[in-house]
């Protein structure tokens, strides 16, 4: 693979990944919180009477709901709580997509000439080393990110900050702090895997099909709007599948 491809897939990672931290950043809040077990926001108050007629308020810990969280938070802390953390996830994001795509591709391309090409053990093997090397290059971004996404606080309240959360981190911990949870990502990397061997699988049988259909050239408009909207069904629906699967890791971390 030439060094234009690497270039190419770095950028192509690093938009793609921006601009998906963007537009998901609320969903990935309500997530975070909900996986959280620190998080007490959802208390709700019981009125219960008792024999001599007088009444008892209990306060009743609910199982929230996401559309439930989600209303909490704009209720408790306004719109601009949905996307906490959404700095450190745009300084991570770009070179954490950048970085992967440019190793899976490069360790594809070499493990294409040790087992047979375009096969499963080169998408598993290829993918398992590209996660492992994003991890391990910008864990303390999303450790940092993480933080800000839990700091639950009602409007008017002083939010913590990056930088006051860095500081806070490297107080209690030292620089073993920001990699807390690390080994918990690694296990994280089963999903990147069945997400690539089943988004190579899906994208090699829409190749097939676009070589036999019989579309003209002169329809190449329409060919390439198949072509995307091609491609981006098969990363939705692997995605899906591999987090599905593997989703009980995200409650490790």
């Amino acid at each position: 693979m030439s060094q234009r491809d690497t270039l190419v897939h770095l950028f192509a990672g690093g938009c793609g990944g921006t601009v998906g931290a963007i537009l998901t950043c609320p969903l990935e809040v309500v997530k975070t919180r909900l996986q959280s077990s620190s998080v007490t926001f959802y208390i709700s108050e019981v009125q219960l009477n008792t024999v001599n007629g007088a009444s008892v308020n209990r306060v009743a810990r609910v199982s929230p709901g996401p559309l439930h969280c989600l209303k909490i938070i704009l209720q408790k802390e306004g719109p601009r709580s949905l996307f906490r953390g959404l700095g450190p996830n745009l300084v991570g994001v770009a070179p954490s997509r950048a970085i992967y795509f440019a190793a899976y591709s490069t360790c594809k391309e070499r493990l294409n000439h040790v087992f047979a090409a375009d096969s499963t053990q080169v998408h598993m093997v290829s993918a398992g080393a590209a996660g492992f090397t994003a991890i391990t290059a910008t864990n303390p971004i999303w450790l940092v990110k993480t933080r800000l996404q839990l700091d639950a606080r009602n409007r008017g309240e002083i939010r913590m900050s990056a930088f006051d959360c860095i500081r806070k981190v490297y107080r209690a911990d030292g620089l073993k702090g920001f990699y807390r949870g690390m080994s918990a990502s690694y296990a994280g990397i089963s999903e990147t895997v069945i997400h690539f061997v089943i988004y190579e699988s899906l994208n090699e049988n829409c190749l097939e099909h676009k070589i036999a259909s019989t579309i003209d050239e002169d329809e190449e408009s329409v060919k390439e709007a198949s072509d995307f909207a091609g491609l981006m069904l098969a990363a939705a629906t692997s995605k899906t599948c591999a987090t599905s699967i593997a989703y009980p890791h995200g409650e490790w971390t």
